[in-house]
């Protein structure tokens, strides 16, 4: 029988499957019910943070603008859980068949986790997106595989 961290680690692996899930269906509901209301989101695209449950749907449903078809990949996933909080970090990759039919293999991101426990369900309460920066170009690297 598993340990109740163990189980927690499960239950939180099962909601990051979710991501995946939601945003090959374009479930846009089923996305927002993995965030918390006042999640804080670094994403890639600007702001510097998109603040709420509302933002953070937006950055979604301009994927789904974009895309017909979508891919969302996360690997190497590596969680550290608490009694009521937890994080974690991977890798991830957005891709898939744009609306003009174009097929993109997209790029690579590091992504952090944080989330709340909150009656029994694990929430995002905030998640990071980033690409390492080339310091001379001050341009992100896209290119890079995990």
């Amino acid at each position: 029988m598993p340990t109740p961290r163990e189980a927690d680690e499960a239950l939180i692996r099962r909601q990051i499957g979710k991501i995946v899930e939601g945003l090959r269906d374009k479930d846009l509901e089923g996305l927002e019910r993995l965030y918390t209301t006042d999640v804080v989101s670094f994403d890639v695209e600007p702001p510097l943070q998109h603040v709420g449950v509302a933002a953070k749907s937006r950055n979604w449903a301009n994927v789904f603008a974009f895309f017909e078809t979508v891919t969302y990949e996360v690997r190497d996933l590596v969680l550290a859980v608490g009694d009521d909080v937890a994080f974690g970090h991977a890798f991830a990759r957005l891709s898939g068949t744009l609306k003009n039919g174009t097929a993109t293999s997209g790029m690579w991101v590091r992504i952090t986790y944080g989330l709340r426990k909150i009656d029994g369900a694990w929430l995002i309460a905030h998640d990071q997106v980033s690409v390492p920066l080339d310091i001379v170009s001050g341009k992100g690297v896209t290119d890079l595989e995990p």
